[in-house]
């Protein structure tokens, strides 16, 4: 009896198949160039709606592992993430083409001169498809680059988000070696030339848009044992990790047409691997959180289907970027209150306590709540990503108090459904 994952997968190559070819006539007909318009995956220039859907369904499958795990079975294994292997720079701000999936993630607070603050984020993600490995034609769709964009506005209480995708084409869609260059079209991420170089992005959609610069003022920060970073008990589900605390952020935030100047404080992380969900986890919650002190705190829990931990981790670093990584056994995450989308009827614990093995406790709270992202168009996934505020939690003899002591962002996936990756 054929599963139905094989099912889908031969549906899924079959449209790819059809896809291409449709590509190819519409190109000859329309006059087209035939580069432009193979690579383009949902960016919209005058494509019928039906179109482009297949395009974004291609990207969100391939991304969940439902399109590379059957397309092709005969397809070489994506290589392990291993312990021991020295991250060397500037070559691993590059892309990583061989692993399965790859992202370079900013998030951030940006204020502007009326001292106004809001929230954005910009991850662009690359998936090896192992569709056309053996397929010499530059067409074969073997890498996929995908792109979310958002700032969170709490004076109108209003997400704002956007996304694109696309097959990669040397000029048009991109995620170079060797530095951080990245691209959907007119979206990119680029610098990474050196350790102490400065990164620059540009986003623009419908109704928001920025145009940034990020400089940091400390070497990368290595998670886990020297940036091999463990997700589960068994070292399989496992990552390549670094982190770029206190980026400083200057440039200008577009909403409605509007161009404002901005300046804040901004964290990167880069990361990539071919397994990283264990078995029975069904997502996780992170954060990464920019202290006023200079610090940073990288932490993250991976969640059973009842919402139990079954892993986690932290990296706490100071000023000049020297770090402390805690185990699963130091790190302790607690919801305090939830919020129910009014979109989805997802319910998401906005507000959190985390607890560190050296007494410490602190206080995670958002910008706003409403900061949930429904990305079922791109990577098949509804999440929350938001900005949050953490506060120290301590003991006097009055009684608890708090203090914000860092800004940030917080991450929580598989509230909906098990993420896949």
């Amino acid at each position: 009896m054929v599963s139905v994952p094989v099912f889908v997968g031969s549906i899924l190559a079959s449209i790819v198949v059809v896809h291409i070819l449709y590509l190819a006539v519409v190109t000859t007909v329309w006059g087209r160039s035939p580069g432009l318009y193979l690579l383009d995956l949902g960016i919209g220039d005058g494509r019928p709606a039906w179109d482009r859907a297949l395009s974004w369904a291609l990207a969100g499958l391939m991304l969940l592992g439902v399109a590379p795990a059957y397309a092709e079975p005969a397809s070489p294994d994506y290589p392990p993430v291993v312990p021991g292997r020295t991250l060397a720079f500037p070559q691993d701000f590059g892309a990583h083409p061989d692993y399965r999936t790859e992202w370079w993630y900013i998030t951030g607070w940006l204020r502007d001169a009326a001292g106004v603050e809001r929230g954005f984020q910009l991850t662009f993600f690359r998936v090896r498809t192992r569709i056309g490995d053996d397929n010499p034609s530059r067409f074969a769709p073997r890498q996929l680059v995908l792109a979310h964009a958002a700032v969170a506005d709490p004076a109108t209480g209003r997400l704002r988000h956007a996304e694109r995708s696309g097959r990669v084409y040397p000029g048009l869609v991109e995620a170079l070696e060797g530095r951080t260059e990245v691209r959907v079209d007119d979206w990119f991420l680029s610098g990474g030339d050196s350790p102490d170089s400065p990164y620059r992005s540009r986003i623009e959609a419908k109704d928001f848009g920025f145009d940034l610069t990020f400089a940091p003022d400390r070497p990368p920060v290595l998670n886990g044992k020297a940036g091999f970073s463990q997700k589960a008990p068994h070292p399989l589900n496992s990552s390549y990790y670094y982190s770029r605390p206190q980026l400083a952020v200057s440039g200008t935030l577009r909403l409605d047409g509007v161009a404002v100047a901005v300046s804040g404080h901004a964290w990167l992380d880069h990361e990539w691997s071919s397994e990283i969900l264990p078995e029975g986890a069904r997502g996780w919650d992170w954060i990464g959180i920019n202290l006023h002190d200079g610090g940073g705190l990288m932490g993250f829990q991976m969640r059973d289907g009842e919402g139990r931990a079954i892993w986690g981790a932290a990296t706490v670093s100071d000023a000049s970027g020297a770090s402390t990584v805690l185990g699963p056994e130091d790190v302790r995450f607690t919801p305090v209150r939830r919020w129910r989308s009014p979109r989805t009827g997802i319910e998401y614990p906005v507000e959190w306590t985390l607890a560190l093995a050296d007494g410490r406790r602190f206080r995670l709270q958002p910008l706003m709540d409403d900061q949930e992202l429904d990305s079922r168009a791109s990577t098949g996934a509804i999440y929350w990503e938001g900005a949050v505020r953490l506060f120290a939690i301590e003991d006097a003899e009055a009684g608890a108090r708090e203090r914000e002591v860092g800004q940030g962002y917080l991450e929580m996936t598989g509230y909906a459904e098990r993420l896949r990756m």
